[in-house]
C-alpha cells in the first residue's frame, strides 16, 4: 500500500481519536467499518452505497466489483479521500468518479486495471494525489488528465507499458505539468523493456503515418497525368488516347468532387462516347464515376502526353501525339477556349512518348522524347508566338522518356531509351552536352528524380528486372536500392506535405506505394495501391485543393482512379 497506506492511516487515527463514534443506523453498509468521516469495507461483493452524505474518506479493499460505472459516487459527494487496493475489478468506465468535485486524493493501486477510459477522471478538479499503480495498463488514454489543473503528485509505477506510439502524449505530457510524476518503467517492445519512461525521447517516435483510399473514378483510360495551377485554382490534366483528347479537370466546390472543366463553364456538353444509362450531362455518375462527355477545349487523337505551361494569364497545352503530329494549343485568356495555335516540329517527332517541361536561360522550353528510328527527341524553346526547334537529341536511339533535373546548379536533363543505357545531359553554352550515362542500368523505360536532404535521387522504371533507385555522388548516379518490379511501366516518386513516397505500378501485380525513412534514407514499402485495382498504371501526380490532398492514377487498360491522402496520428 506504500504513501497510500501511510496516509490512509493517519486520517482513520485522525478520525478516530477519543471515544469511538457511531454512525446513525444504516449509515455503514455490512462488511464495513465506519467512524465519523471515513469508512474502510472489505470483501463486499459489490459497491456499498448506503453511506453518510458527509462521509469524507473511503476505502475498498477486495470487493466483487468487476468495473466502476459512470456515477458510482454520486451518493457521497464530500469525499476527500478515495483508494481502492487489492480488487478484481479491470475496466473504469467515462465520468466514473462524477460529483467528486472535492476529492483531493485518489488512490487505485494494486487491482487488475487494464483499461481506463479517457474520461473516467473528468470532474476531478480538485484532486491533488493520484495514484494508478501496480495495475495491469499497457497504456493510457490521451487526454486522461485534462482539467485536473490542481495535481501535485502522481504515480503510474508497477504497470505493463508499451512504450509506442501509445504513450507518445504521456511522454509528452510529462514536462509540461506542475507535479511530480512517478512514470515508472516500460514492459515492451523488447528493444525498451524495463528502460525508465522518464528516459526515452519522444523524437525518437514515429508516429504519423498516411493512408490512401480511393475517391473517385474518371471513366477512360489515360497515359499521362500532371497537375497545374490556373488562375489561383489547380487543375488537372489527363492524356487520353482512346478517348482522343487532353482532359482537364477541376474541384466542383459544391458537390466536392473533381468534374471537367468545361462543366463548370456553363459550356454545351455532348456525350462522346457511350455513357453508362446513369450518367447524366451535367450531373456526376454513380459511385463517382466521371461520364466520358466531349471537352469543348482540346481534342487530340492518339495523344500520349499533355504538358500544361501559364504564363500569366495564358494557358499552353503541348499535345504530343502519335499520328497526326504534335501540336501546341493555347488559350489566351480564361474566358475563351483552347485552340490549336501551332504544329510541332512535323519532320523530326514522329512517334513522341514524353514530353517535359523546363526553364533555360529564363524561357520556357519543352523537350519530347522521340521514340521513332527516323525521328529525334527535340527541345523546342518560345520565339515570339511560338514554340521551335533549339536542338535535335540523341537521333537514332528510340528514347522512351525524358527527365529534367539540376545538379550541381545547371540545368540537366536524362535520355532513357530502348536502345542503351539512360544518358544524362547537361545545360553549357546554350545547348545540352553530353555528360555521362548511368552503369548497370540496361533495360530502363523512364526515370524520374526527387530530392532528399540535400541529396538527389533517381527512380529507375524497368519492366523486366528489378527498378533501381540510385543516389547522385557528385560525379555519377550509384545503386543504392533495387525493387522486383516485373511489368513496370512507371515508378514514380511525389512529395505530398511532408512525405516523400514513391509509387511504383504494375502492370502484373498490385501497385506499391513506398515511403522514403529519412532515417535510412531508403524506401519503405507504405501499401499496396486499391481497391480497386489499377490496370496497366502509367503515371501518378497529387493535387491539394479544399485543405485536401488526393492522388491521381492515370491507367492505360482501365479507368483513371483517384485517391484521397488522409494523415493518421498513430499516438491518438
Amino acid at each position: 500500500m506504500g504513501g497510500a497506506g501511510i496516509l490512509l492511516l493517519l486520517l482513520l487515527a485522525e478520525a478516530g481519536a477519543g471515544v469511538a463514534w457511531r454512525p446513525p443506523k444504516g449509515k455503514c453498509p455490512l462488511s464495513c467499518s465506519c467512524s465519523k468521516d471515513s469508512a474502510l469495507c472489505e470483501g463486499s461483493p459489490d459497491l456499498p452505497e448506503s453511506f453518510s452524505p458527509t462521509l469524507l474518506s473511503l476505502s475498498l479493499v477486495r470487493t466483487g466489483v468487476t468495473q466502476l460505472k459512470a456515477g458510482s459516487f454520486l451518493r457521497v459527494p464530500s469525499l476527500h479521500l478515495l483508494l481502492f487496493t487489492s480488487n478484481y475489478f479491470s475496466v473504469i468506465e467515462d465520468d466514473a468518479f462524477a460529483g467528486l468535485s472535492h476529492l483531493q486524493y485518489l488512490f487505485i493501486e494494486d487491482n487488475e486495471i487494464g483499461s481506463i477510459s479517457k474520461n473516467a477522471l473528468r470532474g476531478l478538479r480538485s484532486l491533488t494525489h493520484l495514484s494508478l499503480a501496480n495495475n495491469h495498463l499497457e497504456t493510457l488514454p490521451r487526454f486522461l488528465f485534462r482539467g485536473l489543473e490542481t495535481l501535485t503528485h502522481v504515480d503510474l509505477r508497477g504497470n505493463q507499458f508499451q512504450c509506442d506510439c501509445r504513450v507518445l502524449w504521456l511522454l509528452q505530457w510529462m514536462p509540461t505539468v506542475n507535479a511530480s510524476v512517478g512514470a515508472g518503467a516500460c514492459a515492451g517492445p523488447a528493444a525498451l523493456a524495463h528502460m525508465q519512461l522518464r528516459h526515452l525521447d519522444p523524437k525518437t517516435f514515429k508516429c504519423r503515418a498516411i493512408e490512401l483510399s480511393w475517391f473517385q473514378t474518371v471513366g477512360e483510360s489515360a497515359l499521362g497525368v500532371e497537375s497545374f495551377s490556373y488562375q489561383g485554382e489547380p487543375h488537372i490534366i489527363l492524356a487520353q488516347p482512346f478517348a482522343g483528347r487532353c482532359l482537364i479537370l477541376t474541384w466542383d466546390y459544391s458537390l466536392q468532387r473533381f468534374r471537367p472543366e468545361e462543366e463548370l463553364s456553363g459550356e454545351p456538353l455532348a456525350i462522346f462516347l457511350p455513357a453508362p444509362a446513369a450518367c447524366l450531362v451535367g450531373l456526376p455518375c454513380p459511385t463517382g464515376l466521371i461520364c466520358p462527355l466531349l471537352p469543348d477545349s482540346l481534342t487530340a487523337p492518339s495523344v500520349v502526353s499533355c504538358k500544361p505551361l501559364v504564363l500569366g494569364l495564358r494557358l499552353f497545352v503541348l499535345a504530343a501525339r502519335l499520328w497526326g503530329g504534335s501540336q501546341l494549343w493555347s488559350r489566351p485568356s480564361p474566358g475563351l477556349r483552347l485552340a490549336p495555335t501551332q504544329a510541332l516540329a512535323p519532320r523530326r517527332l514522329l512517334r513522341p512518348n514524353d514530353a517535359e517541361l523546363l526553364w533555360l536561360d529564363g524561357q520556357p522550353c519543352f523537350v519530347v522524347a522521340d521514340a521513332s528510328k527516323a525521328g529525334s527527341t527535340t527541345l523546342l524553346c518560345r520565339d515570339g508566338p511560338g514554340f521551335y526547334p533549339r536542338q535535335s537529341l540523341h537521333a537514332w536511339h528510340r528514347d522512351t522518356d525524358a527527365e529534367v533535373l539540376e545538379l550541381d546548379g545547371r540545368p540537366h536533363l536524362l535520355l532513357a531509351s530502348a536502345s542503351q543505357r539512360p544518358v544524362l545531359f547537361h545545360w553549357s553554352g546554350g545547348r545540352f552536352e553530353r555528360r555521362t550515362d548511368i552503369p548497370e542500368a540496361e533495360d530502363v523505360y523512364a526515370t524520374r528524380h526527387f530530392q532528399a536532404s540535400g541529396d538527389v535521387f533517381l527512380c529507375l522504371t524497368r519492366y523486366i528486372g528489378d527498378s533501381m533507385v540510385m543516389r547522385w555522388d557528385g560525379s555519377m548516379f550509384r545503386l543504392l536500392q533495387q525493387l522486383p518490379s516485373r511489368g513496370a511501366h512507371v515508378f514514380q516518386p511525389l512529395l505530398i506535405a511532408r512525405d516523400q513516397l514513391a509509387i511504383l505500378g504494375s502492370d502484373f501485380a498490385f501497385s506499391q506505394v513506398f515511403h522514403l525513412d529519412p532515417d535510412k534514407g531508403l524506401l519503405e514499402p507504405l501499401q499496396e495501391l486499391g481497391p480497386p485495382t489499377l490496370v496497366a498504371p502509367r503515371a501518378f501526380a497529387h493535387i491539394t485543393v479544399a485543405s485536401r490532398r488526393f492522388l491521381f492514377a492515370a491507367c492505360f487498360k482501365g479507368p483513371t482512379q483517384i485517391y484521397q491522402v488522409h494523415e493518421l496520428d498513430l499516438s491518438a
